[in-house]
């Protein structure tokens, strides 16, 4: 099946007063449609940044050096900013962590998902308005009618990240990045946004890049799991791959520091440091420092293993039990 997108050998970097800082490094992946890929990885580690150099929105000093962003078989990367301008919302969306960063304030809900509809399609208010309640009942929201007469303040947190999600679907894109889209959320909103995100997946064949920190959510979502670390894809595989068989002791970690998988009361494992600043990686495996199996080997980069499609960036992965 040819991939919705497909993320190729992609660089983002940020000059500083020294020597520029690679957030994004050499990173590629894709996703088919109908699939959710999960970017999990502590903060810090570039997941936020892959999706903003997706969608083409890196502000200096920050600069997409390399790579190739395929939408469709589209080359985000070779469009000019008009060209750019009809893909996002049109075939690429996304949805931030702050739907507040996508909703005006002082306007209705109604009214801004009909300017969104109308700056690609040319329909009538009216037409643009019904399309929008759709989308919102698609999402879950109860009276999405009254919903549409709504400000953004007088809805509570689950419903404003439903709006959110509802509009990056007005225009069926082939694919949404959803950039840690219910960390703020509690348990239960969490739960229903999740399935419906799943749902959505199913019955209309988007293709989904969720990122998260927690991959006790990504487990539950994803079908495929990339694992970043320093602005590296240090894990990829299924989602069953990297949950149940871990290769990478950083993968491993993130696995052992889930609670659920713990007898209540006892203490977690935890990894010890923390991510190292960009600008100032230990030489060869950036993980070395943090790692109980580094040696003399891990002060040269990682080569790639890969065993029955699950592939790993390191010197000495875990064994398959």
């Amino acid at each position: 099946m040819t991939a919705a997108l497909d993320v190729q050998n992609l660089t983002t970097r940020f000059a500083t007063r020294g020597d520029a800082v690679t957030a994004v490094n050499d990173v590629s992946f894709s996703v088919e449609k109908g699939r959710i890929l999960g970017l999990v990885g502590e903060s810090g580690s570039g997941k936020s940044v892959t999706g903003f150099s997706i969608m083409g929105l890196i502000d200096a000093p920050g600069n997409i050096s390399a790579g190739r962003v395929l939408v469709d078989g589209v080359d985000l990367r070779s469009l000019n900013d008009e060209g750019m301008r009809k893909m996002r919302g049109n075939k690429v969306a996304m949805v931030f962590q702050d739907p507040m960063m996508t909703l005006n304030p002082v306007l209705r809900i109604g009214d801004q998902m009909a300017m969104a509809v109308r700056v690609h399609r040319k329909l009538s208010k009216t037409d643009a308005l019904e399309q929008a309640r759709q989308a919102l009942e698609a999402v879950g929201i109860p009276s999405p009618g009254e919903r549409l007469q709504a400000y953004p303040h007088q809805l509570s947190g689950g419903m404003r990240q439903r709006v959110a999600i509802a509009m990056a679907l007005l225009h069926s894109p082939s694919v949404i990045i959803a950039d840690e889209a219910t960390t703020a959320l509690d348990v239960s909103i969490q739960g229903q946004i999740l399935a419906e995100v799943r749902d959505l997946a199913d019955q209309m064949g988007t293709a989904i890049v969720w990122i998260s920190h927690d991959l006790a959510v990504v487990s539950s979502l994803a079908d495929d799991i990339c694992v970043m670390y320093a602005g590296r894809i240090v894990e990829r595989g299924s989602a069953q791959q990297v949950i149940e068989h871990p290769r990478h002791p950083y993968t491993q970690g993130l696995l052992d520091s889930i609670p659920a998988r713990h007898t209540p009361g006892t203490p977690l494992p935890q990894i010890p440091g923390s991510t190292p600043q960009l600008s100032r990686l230990p030489q060869g495996c950036p993980f070395r420092p943090r790692c109980p199996r580094a040696s003399d080997a891990c002060t040269v980069t990682p080569p790639e293993d890969t065993k029955d499609n699950q592939t790993v960036l390191c010197h000495h992965p875990l064994e398959r039990s």
